[in-house]
């Protein structure tokens, strides 16, 4: 996360900086300056104090800048030892107060922490460039890289020096000094704007709202949705009333089931106008900047495109074959949405209505052909999906897999109180980490879902162990007085997704940070993405899906409805999610720096590849947050469809033996894909998993394409 930075930003950075300087700068009273004394080291969220950030910050850049100043002022020659493992052990404090404080920006952005993050985001970034642009020390990593094959060393030592090598390069290392100094301007205008991008958008999705206040307008809701609208409403200071909102928690139901139509339209109308309102949240100047930089920092170091930049460090290599990939498959699902159009608009039709269907009305009109091919109905389904339960599922799955068990503490201090912490041990009881597990919605924190890391899996500076911790963070509904969190069955994948992410970052480990759990950007989602293939099991849902009051295994008639349903509206989901990929592609292919009207721009986009107006893109330019608000997955939507093409080949691996808990199976992946993935070339480690090249033809048989 980082932002665009104007000059006065800069003298306020500095200005705080020097108040704070020896502001809570004694390590007895700021606790983040020193290893936390808490059980598992973790974060003493209780105790923390927003005032500790800022000197701690300063603290933790001083320290690493002196371990750099160490390493560069040692006059042995550069080796190993007092170059290359000297720098992946340097910032250990730095990181320790980083991992913390990214914590409460991802998860508990109060105002505080916000206006904290517009001084330490930018800062971050400079000390960051400050590193990767230090002329003598990359001379000293250079020295080391040009030398390796003389050093003796083992096959994880040459893949660290060769990844800091290329880290350094791809950073400007290599360019002039005047090169540098503009780079350095243009990631420091990045960062702010990235900042500024996230802040517009949390903005807007807090600030609209669908009150509802004539129990006539809730027609064809759900009792559990009704009454989840009202708890929101109470907790708005509106109790008496619903009150809807652009999130996918509140949202989609609505979509769904509401018969009223022009509320359905207000709604959605209210999500994807997001940034796009000519107010003071506005993403398109945003939007339209950060782009410009990104062109700008593409010919700094020498690539055409940021997206050549991007992805020539991703499996893919090049930009190109990224989105013809992605086009290929683009183009078989707009035939099947195309038919599923047809679909709804004969119900539309039968039913005397006279108006085409549009983007508001697809999760409607979906739902009623579900129940009309499949006798489906979701509100049938939720009863057996009760989030504990579904949680128990996906530590069930991993304890027949691996042998992992999971056990609660309530002793651990966490960011929000309704935040579970969970203690991970092998089927030994020997220790492997912790997870946070974060649930149900707050203004504070954004939509959707996702993992981070706390704390990753290494060896500290004098060789001991460190083990992980990760967080999962999701939006689902909250309980009400009358049911527990009863959640979708897109709701229980998207748990079991990020688990996949959490068990990734438990078995990642390397005693060398650099290559712990080295992902490419277009693999790091085949973890998550393969977990979500058991959800939907018939043996494993037989072993998790139990209704919430009777207790009762779901029955054989649902579990059939739920795997001949598998593919429907494939044709919608993989549309809209290979259009934004697509816009994505197009952005970072730009190679000249212009103005351009951003939703022109976008329209364009997607008349080139011919999208029906009933489906919009899965994310606008203004509020597609994996792109605009960091640099993680700018060029990089893509990486869900690629990994999942290699996802379902490596589920066909279970598969292919009769038994989906195969634990031979499960030993190789674990062993070559999740903990020793950095030891060698990402597609080389996955081949030693599965015996050959990937496959797509399991993706598209998932997919209903072919």
């Amino acid at each position: 996360m980082k932002k665009p930075l104007l000059l006065c930003l800069i003298a306020v950075a500095c200005t705080a900086l020097s108040s704070c300087r020896n502001e809570n700068k004694n390590v007895e009273t700021n606790l983040l300056l020193k290893p936390f004394n808490t059980p598992y080291g973790v974060p003493p969220f209780d105790k923390i104090k927003n005032s500790d950030f800022l000197p701690a910050f300063q603290f933790g850049i001083d320290r690493q800048n002196a371990e750099i100043e160490a390493i560069i002022n040692n006059t042995d020659s550069p080796d190993f030892g007092n170059t290359i493992l000297s720098f992946d052990k340097s910032g250990e404090d730095l990181n320790r107060i980083s991992s913390t404080f990214m914590a409460l920006f991802e998860n508990h952005c109060t105002q505080e922490i916000q206006q904290l993050a517009e001084t330490i985001i930018p800062m971050l970034s400079q000390h960051e460039d400050n590193i990767t642009m230090n002329d003598r020390l990359f001379q000293k990593i250079k020295s080391v890289y040009d030398n390796r094959e003389n050093l003796n060393l083992d096959s994880d030592q040459m893949m660290v020096v060769s990844k800091y090598y290329e880290d350094f390069v791809r950073n400007g290392a290599d360019l002039s000094a005047e090169d540098k100094e503009q780079l350095k301007t243009v990631n420091l205008q990045l960062s702010s704007l990235f900042l500024k991008f996230s802040s517009n958008l949390l903005a807007e999705t807090n600030n609209f709202k669908l009150y509802i206040d004539n129990p006539d307008d809730l027609s064809g809701l759900p009792k559990e949705i009704v009454d989840q609208a009202a708890l929101a409403a109470e907790n708005d200071g509106n109790k008496g009333k619903w009150l809807f909102s652009p999130t996918f928690t509140s949202m989609l139901p609505f979509l769904q089931f509401s018969d009223r139509r022009d509320l359905r339209e207000k709604l959605y109308r209210g999500y994807f106008m997001r940034g796009l309102n000519n107010n003071a949240n506005d993403n398109r100047e945003t939007v339209d900047s950060i782009i410009n930089l990104r062109v700008r920092k593409a010919h700094l170091l020498g690539y055409d495109s940021y997206g050549q930049y991007q992805i020539a460090a991703n499996m893919a290599k090049d930009a190109d074959i990224a989105y013809n990939f992605i086009l290929d498959i683009y183009n078989q699902a707009l035939k099947v949405a195309k038919d599923e159009v047809v679909e709804m608009q004969q119900i539309i039709n039968k039913e005397g209505d006279n108006f085409k269907l549009a983007s508001w009305d697809w999760w409607y009109y979906a739902e009623k052909v579900r129940r009309a091919k499949y006798n489906l109905d979701e509100n049938e389904l939720k009863p057996y999906f009760k989030l504990e339960n579904v949680r128990d599922g996906m530590f069930l799955l991993t304890n027949k897999l691996y042998g992992l068990q999971f056990e609660k503490l309530d002793d651990i201090p966490t960011y929000y109180p309704d935040v579970e912490v969970f203690k991970v041990t092998e089927a030994d009881n020997d220790f492997i980490g912790l997870i946070y597990l974060d649930y149900y919605p707050r203004p504070e924190k954004g939509q959707g879902a996702w993992c981070e890391s706390l704390r990753v899996g290494t060896d500290d500076i004098n060789g001991n162990r460190v083990y992980p911790i990760a967080t999962i963070t999701c939006n689902f509904p909250k309980p009400t007085a009358d049911a527990p969190s009863l959640l979708t069955f897109d709701n229980a994948e998207t748990l079991f997704h990020e688990f996949g992410h959490a068990v990734q970052n438990l078995f990642s480990y390397n005693k060398y940070s650099r290559i712990s759990g080295n992902f490419p950007r277009d693999m790091v989602e085949l973890p998550s993405q393969i977990m979500e293939n058991w959800c939907s099991e018939p043996e494993m849902l037989r072993l998790y899906a139990r209704h919430y009051q009777t207790n009762e295994v779901i029955p054989d008639e649902l579990i059939d409805k739920i795997v001949k349903s598998n593919t429907f509206n494939t044709g919608f989901n993989t549309t809209e999610l290979l259009a934004a990929s697509l816009l994505d592609l197009k952005w970072h292919a730009k190679t000249n720096e212009k103005t351009e009207d951003v939703v022109k721009f976008e329209s364009d986009c997607m008349k080139e590849i011919h999208l029906i107006d009933e489906i919009l893109p899965r994310y606008r330019s203004t509020y597609f947050k994996h792109i605009f608000d960091s640099d993680g997955y700018a060029a990089g939507y893509y990486v869900y469809t690629w990994a999942e093409v290699l996802d379902k080949d490596a589920f066909q691996a279970f598969k292919e033996t009769g038994d989906i808990f195969n634990k031979e199976i499960a030993a190789r992946f674990r062993n070559y894909v999740l903990t020793n993935i950095g030891q060698d070339e990402p597609m080389a480690q996955y081949i030693k998993f599965r015996g050959k090249q990937p496959s797509n033809e399991p993706y598209l048989r998932a997919r209903g394409l072919k």
